[in-house]
């Protein structure tokens, strides 16, 4: 089995607020967890390389706890590539963390676009939490078509940006914009684990997702 890629932003700043952000840290751990229970491999990236910014960093979760304490976990995170110089061809699976950060680069990351394109069409998986799918507001297929259009995806709600003051800082609204490229939005709940799986693209919409789209990308690469 060829790893699973998850990729990190390298953003740290909401805005001009001067408010720091990241990658969320379950959003990572909480798959990553699934992902080893299951055997499967994992390999990390985030957009410029090294060590990127963290945010939902709260060690009364036991998942992240044992995450970051454990030094291996921290290392590979901390030699991350760029996501520009992986081979897509070595991964069967692409997913992309969340974080409010995710909103500012991953859009504008070629890499994103060339990388997720060349998994899915050589039959990988995609995946994305929370503010993750802001990297298929960037993603286009061979036919120039978005990955998104009549697909159904799951993605940090307008509604919940707004119950977290953020409507006016973040650059676009996620689920409005993926809804202007086409998809069939999946809206759960404000804070409700919410998993939408359509073929192989497979997308949650909040921290309270993450486990549930790692359990489903475990199970579309095991079948």
């Amino acid at each position: 089995m060829k790893p699973i890629l998850i990729v990190m932003t390298s953003h740290s700043q909401k805005g001009d607020t001067g408010q720091p952000t990241g990658y969320f840290l379950s959003e990572v751990t909480h798959p990553l967890a699934v992902f080893d229970r299951e055997g499967l491999p994992v390999a990390f990236a985030s957009i410029k390389g090294g060590e990127p910014p963290v945010d939902g960093f709260d060690l009364e979760d036991a998942t992240n706890a044992r995450y970051w304490n454990d030094p291996d976990f921290r290392a590979r995170i901390a030699g991350s590539p760029k996501l520009a110089d992986v081979n897509p061809a070595d991964y069967s699976a692409i997913f992309f963390a969340g974080g409010h950060g995710a909103v500012w680069d991953f859009p504008v990351s070629a890499a994103v676009n060339e990388k997720s394109r060349a998994i899915w069409e050589q039959g990988g998986v995609v995946g994305a939490v929370c503010h993750g799918p802001a990297a298929l507001t960037n993603v286009t297929l061979a036919d120039g078509k978005p990955l998104v259009a009549g697909r159904k995806v799951a993605a940090f709600t307008d509604a919940e940006e707004v119950a977290v003051g953020l409507q006016d800082v973040v650059p676009f609204l996620l689920s409005s914009r993926l809804a202007e490229l086409g998809a069939q939005m999946q809206p759960g709940p404000d804070w409700t684990e919410t998993v939408a799986v359509d073929g192989r693209l497979v997308t949650g919409q909040n921290p309270q997702s993450a486990s549930a789209v790692g359990e489903e990308i475990a199970k579309l690469l095991k079948a």
